[in-house]
Formats: C-alpha cells, structure tokens, sequence
C-alpha cells in the first residue's frame, strides 16, 4: 500500500487529534493512529476508549487498506521535516512503514489494525446546529469549573439541556457553579445529558473561531 501527501498538512491534520492519546495507556494499540485509505482519502483516527477524534486527508493514491501507526514517532518524524511531498511505503503482511522523503528514510513499525478499537457508532436520534464560535464560547465560559475528581464523575464534564426554547450549559465543582443560557441553540427534541471534559477540551481546540456551522449528532434514549 503507498500513497503521497504533503508533510505540512499530514502534520496538522494528525496534531489535531493527537490529544486523544494518553501518554501512559495500558492498551498499547491505542498509543497508535488508525490510517485507513479508501477513494484517495486518508482517514486518521485517534481513540482512549471513551473519546474518538477522526481527521481525513486527501492523498495521491490508487490502494486500499489499512494499518496502524505509531503516533509519536510519526509525529516527531513529521516535525523534523521541512515543508515536502512525503510517500508512505506499507508492507501489510509484516505491517513496516517507511517514509520517503527528500531529506531520507524512515522506517517504522506499524501495528495490525484489526486489533485498533471499533469506532462508536451514534444512534442520531437528534440533530441540533450551531455557529463553531457559539459552541467554542460555551465550552470556554463552563469548563474551568468542572471537577478534576475522578470519583465524582458526574462533575467532570459540562451538564447540557436541549429544549425547544433554549440551550443550558452547567458546570460544577461542589465549591462553584456557572450556567449559561443559549437562546440561539434549540432543539425540537427535550434531552439533557453530560458530555466529559477530556472531549470537550479537545474540541474546543479544534473549532474555527468563525461562525462555520457545526452539527451535533446525539443518541438519545
């Protein structure tokens, strides 16, 4: 399996959805990217088990198939690369990785992808749309007072309820509480739920500043 791609652009695509990743799993195939090439696009997944980040990438290629990669030294190879066309080279019988680049090559030693975490699937019972930045400064006006403590977990993450008339955004750590009301964000659906603060962190950093529009999709019981 080969396939060309610019080493800038693979480099943020992957910097983006590196946080995922813990720095001491106990599951060492979760320390890799999941690379799936399907139709001349790259698709990178990132997983700890309880959140999954998905980036894709278009390349030059004609293959199919799959592996997994490990993330830092992919991405520490990537930093230490200027701005250049990068081929990668995968053997999937042995699953070797070497990358050819103008400066030399590299070689890495990938994983079975068989062995990487299914993806999540989201029952999309609802639907709910809003501007990136609206979502961004909701985050970024709740999330300092989530709880740290583990073992009150329904205080690690942002409390939020959807109604047709408007959005509410609770955080809490026992010492204090900040809600935020949102009447630019309904829903035709009532459903409240806690999203953990690791994924929206993450999120967060990823969202353009700008009022792109953002979908979020949500299993509901």
């Amino acid at each position: 399996m080969t396939f060309s791609v610019s080493s800038a652009l693979l480099l943020k695509q992957l910097s983006a959805i590196n946080g995922v990743i813990g720095g001491n799993t106990l599951i060492p195939i979760l320390e890799n990217f999941l690379f799936k090439l399907e139709d001349g696009i790259l698709t990178a997944t990132a997983s700890d088990l309880q959140t999954v980040m998905i980036t894709t990438v278009e390349v030059d290629t004609k293959n199919q198939g799959s592996i997994a990669v490990p993330a830092r030294l992919l991405l520490e190879t990537l930093r230490s690369l200027p701005e250049q066309p990068i081929t990668f080279n995968i053997d999937e019988e042995t699953f070797g990785v070497e990358l050819i680049t103008g400066n030399g090559r590299y070689k890495l030693s990938g994983e079975n992808p068989i062995d990487f975490p299914k993806t999540p699937t989201v029952n999309k019972n609802l639907s709910v749309e809003m501007a990136s930045n609206t979502l961004s400064s909701s985050i970024a006006n709740t999330i300092f007072a989530a709880s740290n403590d583990d073992l009150r977990p329904a205080m690690t993450g942002i409390y939020l309820m959807l109604t047709a008339e408007n959005s509410t955004f609770v955080a809490t750590d026992g010492h204090k509480l900040v809600r935020i009301i949102r009447t630019d964000v309904k829903s035709s659906v009532e459903t409240n739920l806690i999203i953990p603060k690791k994924a929206l962190n993450l999120l967060k950093s990823t969202l353009p500043a700008d009022e792109t529009p953002v979908s979020a999709d949500f299993g509901t019981s």
